[in-house]
């Protein structure tokens, strides 16, 4: 199963992982390895990073932040290869993902010696970023005929475990996602309140909308990094955050 049919597939800048991953997921698919275990992969991967921006190893961090991009896109493979959907893996992957991105942004502050709470508005803004793509993304999703409608539009309240999973689990790990997301959510859905009733994106929009990705943002920092622009990475982060409101603009004007 595909994340969106054949007629509403775009161009995703945030997704060149994804052809590596799908091939590792193939690779593993036949074997002990479960979705969980490749989430819990490249949550090691995000943490070597990590250390290697930490003791000023570029170059590693660079290559390891890539690398987790492309893990990062093979849980979600493995399960729809495997054909075992799940909530657990979809809140793990997410609640990873933005335990990561905190980590880095407080490791830039640390070796750059600079302020944490510019270091702090630039996680947040990356976290903004992140949450509008995957706003009008899982919009896209859930209105795409045969479309992944593991992610929902709205999430309040804990989903129905599917076959395979636990209710405890989903119900615990949707806490901690909602707890760390929902904030965020609300944010994007102020400001774009009627988002939801559009009925189709155009894949144009799809691919501008994805230099907001997670694995796009990732691809940004593993450039910088080596090209010794480690102290740029949070303001640019700050400011790259003001073209919400111009793509929010531009999805009222030209897409209703």
């Amino acid at each position: 199963m595909s994340k969106l049919n054949a007629q509403d597939k775009f161009l995703d800048l945030s997704d060149y992982g994804r052809p590596m991953g799908k091939l590792f997921a193939n690779q593993v698919s036949h074997t002990f390895i479960t979705p969980v275990h490749v989430t819990l992969l490249f949550g090691i991967c995000g943490l070597i990073a990590i250390y290697c921006i930490l003791i000023g190893n570029y170059w590693g961090a660079s290559f390891f932040i890539i690398l987790k991009s492309i893990i990062d896109a093979a849980d979600g493979e493995l399960a729809r290869i495997n054909k075992t959907p799940s909530y657990t893996g979809r809140y793990l992957d997410s609640v990873f993902d933005i335990i990561l991105n905190f980590l880095i942004f407080t490791a830039i502050a640390y070796v750059t010696k600079s302020s944490f709470l510019y270091a702090f508005l630039a996680f947040f803004g990356v976290q903004l970023q992140g949450t509008l793509y995957n706003y009008y993304y899982v919009i896209l999703r859930n209105s795409s005929e045969g479309g992944d409608r593991t992610s929902k539009i709205f999430e309040h309240e804990s989903p129905i475990a599917l076959p395979g999973e636990g209710q405890r689990s989903v119900d615990i790990l949707f806490s901690i996602y909602y707890l760390v997301y929902g904030f965020f959510d609300k944010i994007i859905h102020v400001l774009d309140p009627e988002a939801f009733k559009v009925k189709n994106f155009p894949s144009w929009f799809m691919t501008l909308i994805s230099i907001y990705g997670l694995g796009f943002q990732l691809l940004i920092i593993a450039f910088m990094l080596p090209m010794n622009l480690i102290q740029y990475i949070v303001p640019f982060f700050i400011i790259y955050s003001v073209f919400i409101i111009a793509l929010i603009g531009i999805r009222k004007i030209k897409i209703i």
